[in-house]
């Protein structure tokens, strides 16, 4: 019977990260061969083990487990977190179960937020379906694996991650440890987090300058956009919804975000698109989310239904933002790394709209100060809205 079970939970995980690299064919010609790898070495799998476990279930028994000594797993426990080089233990799902001082300070994630969460939610898109394939390859027992990555805070630093694998006393199952270094080890500025990250939710390295100083410079930048959009929306009376929602888009554009998606309303409960802007060069990805349903995707969707704002870091559902024609998520088409999605309050509850923001690649993520601050300008935009009625 357990023989049977791990079998199921084999086949579960090689079907969740079938669904992950079919997510994946979107990603940038230059970054298939990474993918294209990945999905041969889970044929490949299947071909060479889960086929002939399939045959030999029936006559195969359940494995034992050996037991640790307590004072040396302690031990162990110890120089986890005292040693020098960046260490991660996750299980076959890449979830964090640990991390050591040295991992928190190179990956600037606090250990509390990172624990519970995917590892490779915090990776570039185009690296997580390889890096689930290669985790789960160790949890079987098929030996050490080792590949570059890049982390999203950072993605111009390759950084090599080599894992390995651990089975923790008085558990059923092996669990991963990642070791991670940067490709090239020259400085440590070098690294990523090795400079403070305020945006996002894990600190930088340890005595980072002033970060009060940050915060009132980032706080500075935001009541100045907000200032800059109160004056787009009262600089010309005259205009359409489409236009107000045109001139609100341009304020946010680049400053504030890569991607500006704007939503109008098209009569009860409807939505057209309006605006969409994007980073330089993605012509074709700009024209493909212009041409989506508003409707077809979720998050704008539950906006409307709902009427309240969200913030997503590092969005697990790679389907939140709907799908592009070819049936390519939108989130992973445009390299998203977090989202705003904000509805523009109408009267007696209704929506007249919904502005949806992406950041991508190495930008900070948004945070609740910004988010807070995108809320106040959607009413100021929502009101704008108002007088063109």
């Amino acid at each position: 019977m357990a023989l049977t079970d791990e079998f199921g939970e084999e086949l579960a995980d090689f079907v969740r990260r079938v669904s992950e690299l079919k997510a994946a064919r979107s990603v940038p010609a230059r970054e298939l061969p990474t993918v294209l790898d990945a999905a041969i070495f889970e044929l490949d799998h299947v071909a060479e083990q889960l086929w002939p476990a399939f045959l030999r279930m029936s006559d195969a028994g359940p494995s034992g487990i050996d037991s640790v000594d307590r004072q040396e797993q302690q031990l162990l426990k110890a120089l986890f977190q005292r040693v020098p080089v960046p260490v991660v233990l996750v299980d076959r799902e890449t979830v964090v179960r640990r991390m050591n001082f040295a991992a928190t300070s190179f990956t600037g994630l606090r250990a509390g937020y990172a624990t519970g969460r995917p590892l490779t939610g915090f990776l570039a898109h185009a690296d997580r379906a390889a890096f689930r394939s290669q985790a789960a390859a160790v949890a079987r027992g098929e030996g050490d694996r080792g590949l570059t990555v890049r982390l999203q805070q950072e993605p111009s630093v390759p950084v090599r991650a080599t894992l390995t694998a651990l089975r923790p006393s008085g558990e059923p199952r092996t669990a991963v440890l990642v070791v991670l270094q940067p490709v090239d080890e020259g400085s440590p500025s070098d690294s990523p987090g090795h400079s403070g990250n305020p945006g996002n939710p894990g600190p930088g390295t340890p005595g980072r300058a002033v970060p009060s100083l940050s915060a009132t410079t980032r706080h500075a930048e935001l009541m100045d956009l907000v200032d800059a959009m109160t004056t787009a929306l009262l600089g010309r009376p005259d205009g359409d919804r489409s236009a107000v929602l045109d001139r609100a888009a341009g304020v946010l554009h680049g400053r504030f975000a890569d991607w500006v998606v704007a939503d109008a309303g098209a009569g009860p409960g409807r939505l057209s698109r309006t605006a969409v802007l994007g980073p330089p060069g993605c012509g074709e990805e700009v024209a493909a989310v212009a041409a989506q349903d508003p409707a077809a995707c979720p998050l704008v969707a539950e906006a409307v239904r709902g009427g309240s704002p969200a913030l997503r870091v590092r969005p697990d559902d790679l389907d939140a933002f709907g799908h592009d024609a070819s049936g390519a998520p939108v989130l992973v088409r445009a390299d998203v790394t977090s989202l705003l999605c904000v509805p523009l309050p109408g009267a007696s509850g209704s929506v007249r709209g919904v502005v949806t923001l992406f950041r991508s690649g190495g930008r900070l993520a948004f945070s609740m100060a910004e988010a807070r601050a995108m809320d106040l300008m959607s009413r100021h935009i929502a009101l704008r809205l108002s007088w063109s009625d």
